[in-house]
């Protein structure tokens, strides 16, 4: 590691040595994912969703995910914001991003490298484009014709949010080894980030309304950790900063919870029975 005087130095001491122990940061990282998008679950299950025997109101029941959906889109902007305030070269956060992929290079191991590299490509481009398609093709199949637009915007909307960000900022990429990952274009945020965690976060909430109550946790489970294996290989490879990588998941979220709230408000509005069918029905 070089050495950098300053103020920050034992900071940037502190990011190397993780660095170093990227595995564990990481191990750490996918458990408290795991906890954060389980407790949610929970909580959605006990208090978001409407219950045939008591239970919240309707009413009250919107309002609480209109309030709780709006809170996590802004704590998200508000992450992204401040990441994206501070990744110039030579910001704080740009040095020691430096440092932790200083760290990486110098002590993780060339097997665990080629590991993530194949990990990877569950985030690139045509995979989730395939995914995209699978899913819509199914849903229409099946009638479902809101759910497969909304279903498709969410991915392809994000995409598109994602590379208009990226050329707003044209944050260069780390260097790293060509031999084992190569990628183009501009790092800031992480496409396979946002990417993955839309994606795989969309498919696990079509899943969740379709299949049985057994099924729902191992479905949000195996999302999380594909969503996090896939953006954690960015850093691990090189061709993302650590500060990439939350940008992606905090753009992500944001996405991925509009979209979702967008789905429901429009299932909840268009599943109302008209005038005419409350008529018929009555008569």
């Amino acid at each position: 590691m070089k050495q950098i005087e300053g103020p920050y130095t034992g900071l940037f001491e502190v990011a190397h040595a993780a660095g170093e122990h990227a595995l564990i940061v990481f191990a750490v990282s996918l458990t408290l994912a795991m906890v954060v998008v389980l407790s949610a679950w929970q909580l959605v299950q006990r208090y978001g969703l409407p219950r045939e025997n008591g239970g919240l109101p309707p009413k009250v029941l919107l309002v609480v995910n209109l309030t709780v959906s709006f809170a996590i889109i802004v704590g998200a902007a508000a992450l992204f914001a401040a990441i994206a305030d501070e990744i110039g070269a030579g910001e704080t956060l740009g040095r020691l991003d430096q440092a932790f992929a200083d760290g990486i290079a110098s002590a993780v191991p060339i097997g665990v490298i080629r590991a993530f590299a194949l990990v990877t490509h569950l985030g690139d481009a045509w995979v989730l484009a395939a995914w995209c398609v699978l899913g819509a093709a199914i849903l229409i199949a099946r009638r479902r014709f809101a759910l497969a637009i909304g279903f498709t915007l969410a991915i392809v909307g994000n995409g598109l949010l994602n590379s208009i960000i990226k050329h707003i900022f044209e944050r260069v990429r780390p260097v790293h080894d060509q031999s084992i990952a190569t990628a183009t274009g501009w790092s800031f945020p992480s496409g396979h980030s946002s990417g993955s965690f839309v994606t795989y976060g969309i498919i696990a909430y079509v899943l969740v309304r379709v299949v049985p109550d057994g099924w729902r946790l191992p479905v949000i489970v195996a999302a999380t950790l594909i969503a996090v294996t896939t953006a954690s290989s960015r850093v691990f490879l090189r061709v993302h900063f650590a500060s990439d990588v939350l940008a992606g998941f905090a753009l992500g979220t944001i996405w991925l919870v509009a979209c979702i709230l967008s789905i429901e408000l429009a299932r909840r509005y268009w599943s109302r029975p008209g005038p005419a069918a409350s008529s018929r029905h009555q008569s």
